[in-house]
This record gives structure tokens, sequence and C-alpha cells, in this order.
């Protein structure tokens, strides 16, 4: 297991992210040495209107995709550039200093369980060396897919090294489109587990954005209007994928708005913002049945990602937690937000220090691996 955070000088990487609910690209300035793990700077580049629309169009199938995706692949480049140089000229870092860029790219197709498992990720990594000229790792997933395993969650692996406590058993809970959880028991030797639990922002997003033309339910105030319908959300419940055992990863390419009239046919009937209430719940319940499941002896749930913004979604994830603590990673260094693209920046020192970045007690790989190919500046 990699060392934790501690005080030793380190070099400079960045780390880029874009997750499930799509909004845009967070990106980070770390300094990472043998046992340390600085952030030095972030930037957040949000996705134009036109480009989210392409990657949720992407995200589904549809016609004419091939031609999409090679048009989109490289443009999410362009725009991971751009946020590097914002982030170089906020930081006033000079490029040549960076040993790497740890891009995670944007994930378009995630099908672990077909009969070829494959995942997709776009922001073409050749169009990134030339246009930052900074050697870029990319493609993470694929390898530990190749393994046998889901290719996700791949951030477990910097939980463990930076968030693990001899004193206790923590559970590590990002907060993006899909909600995950890795488990940090006090003991490493009984061994780190992670999955995605369902989602977390992705349908709340998706309805709000329908009905209201909102990107995202500001702090769960519309979730927070209305009332949890039961029924609804037994039937929503009833998504086989809930029962699934891990290891186990999921996306939007699941939870979206089709799904939801599936296993709903008479959504029509009921009040919008009832059925945000009881998307929120739907979140909420399927986060701590699975934490109560998988650590039992939990006594404190560390939130990261962007939903840990959602002041009522935190709220009633603390009412069902009850007695454990829930925090966000503030406490511990690095904004909720930061956490992903940080671990991006760590994944690419492992893969230049050919060391294993998976673990596969969470992704159900085979056996270790090296993640990620390597475009040299």
């Amino acid at each position: 297991m990699p060392a934790k955070a501690g005080n030793s000088i380190g070099s400079l990487y960045i780390g880029l992210m874009s997750g499930t609910s799509m909004d845009g690209i967070d990106a980070v300035l770390v300094e990472l040495g043998s046992n340390t793990t600085k952030l030095r700077g972030h930037t957040f580049l949000a996705w134009d209107d036109q480009t989210r629309a392409t990657l949720k169009q992407l995200a589904l199938p549809g016609d004419n995709e091939i031609e999409i995706l090679g048009v989109a692949d490289i443009e999410v480049a362009k725009q991971f550039a751009q946020a590097v140089s914002q982030l170089l000229e906020q930081t006033g870092v000079d490029r040549k200093q960076i040993k790497a860029i740890g891009s995670h790219g944007q994930t378009i197709r995630h099908r672990p369980s077909a009969r070829h498992p494959f995942t997709l990720q776009i922001g073409d990594p050749n169009q990134l060396a030339e246009l930052t000229g900074i050697t870029v790792t990319a493609d993470f997933r694929r390898r530990d897919m190749a393994a046998g395993g889901q290719g996700a969650p791949l951030a477990p692996a910097f939980h463990a090294a930076i968030l693990q406590d001899p004193s206790e058993d923590r559970v590590i809970l990002n907060l993006g489109g899909i909600a995950n959880i890795t488990v940090l028991p006090a003991n490493l030797q009984a061994g780190v587990i992670g999955f995605d639990t369902g989602p977390a922002n992705t349908l709340m997003d998706a309805w709000i954005t329908r009905c209201k033309q909102h990107t995202f339910d500001q702090d769960g105030a519309w979730a927070a209007s209305g009332v949890i319908q039961p029924e609804l959300l037994s039937s929503l419940f009833s998504e086989s994928y809930f029962k699934q055992a891990a290891p186990k990863s999921t996306g939007p390419e699941l939870f979206n708005l089709t799904w939801l009239e599936k296993q709903c046919p008479t959504i029509a009937n009921y009040n919008p913002a009832d059925i945000q209430a009881t998307l929120c719940a739907l979140s909420v319940q399927s986060i701590t049945q699975a934490i109560k499941r998988h650590a039992p002896d939990c006594s404190r749930v560390i939130c990261c990602g962007g939903g840990t913004r959602n002041g009522f979604f935190m709220r009633q994830l603390q009412q069902e937690l009850g007695q454990i603590t829930v925090e966000d990673t503030t406490n511990y260094g690095i904004a909720p937000e930061q956490i992903e693209a940080t671990a991006f920046a760590w994944l690419a020192s492992r893969t230049l220090e050919r060391l294993h970045g998976n673990l596969p007690s969470v992704t159900g790989a085979t056996h270790p691996v090296i993640l990620g190919g390597i475009y040299q500046a």
C-alpha cells in the first residue's frame, strides 16, 4: 500500500477530472513526493452548453456516434489544455516544471458487464500533450478492465494512501453524478473495498434540467420542497443493480431519465418536486444501505465531490447514518471538489514510476497493474 502523506519535497503534477455530472473540468496542481501530497493550486473550467449537450448525447446510444465522438474527442482535449493553461497562469508555475499531467478524460460510456466489457473516456491525450507541451498520462481505466476488473472506481488506492487511520474504520464517499464508497478498515490487512453504490446527483440533475432548465438543484432546495413518495421510491429500488454484489460500477448509461420512466411508467401523475425529493432519497438511502452493509463498524464518513455542496442532501445523509460522523475532506487539507483530480495526478505519478495504481480488492481485477498510457511531451 502506498505511503501516507508526510513531509518531503516532491515533483509537480497536474490532475484533470471531469466526472459523470459533466459540469466541467477540475484541474489541480499537486506536489507529490515519496510520502507527501500537497495541493498547490486549483481551477475549474465549466463546459459550454454545446459541449455539455454533446457529452450527454454521447453517453447514450444514438445516430452518427463515431463522427460526433471524433469531433468531441478533440474538443474536450482542447478544453483540457485550456484548463491547464488557466491553472498555470493562476499559480505562476512554468509548464517546464510539470513532470506530467494525469488526465482522466470524460467518460462517455462504461459497460463493465457487457459481453466484451469496455469503458471509453475522451479527450485525446495526443492533442493534450501537443497543446500543453507537457507529458500526459491517460486512459487509466482500460488496463484494469483488461485484467478482469471493472475499471472503476480507481480513487480508492489514493484514498487509502492519504485518509486511512489505524484508530478507526472509515468510509470515503464520493458524490459526483454517481456515488461510490471506499471502505478503509483500521487494519488494512482486512482489505480495502470500494464500488459504485448507484446515483448521487445524476438523476436529480437530469430531472431539474428537464423540469426547470437548471443544471443542478442549488443546495437541494427543490428536493427539500417536495415530499418523498414511498411507492415511487420502492419502484426505483427494484433496480437489480442495488442488489448486485461488489465489485460493481455503473454510470448515467443506466441511471438516466429513460430508466426513471421505465421504473415508473406513471411518473407524469406525480408532482415534479415530489419526484426530486424521492430521487434524493434514492441516492441517500442506497448510499447508507451500502455503508451499513459493507462497513458495519464505520465511525466516520468522509465526503468529497460536488454533491457535498447540496446542503439538503448532506443533512439527509447524516440523519440516515445516525451517530456516524459525517464530514468532508476540507478537514484533511483538500477541498471536496478537488479530491478526484488530485487522485489522477497521483495515479500519473504511479504510472511514471511503474507502480500499480489499481486495487484488485476494489475493482475485481485478477492482479495489480500499472495503469494508463504515457504520451510524451
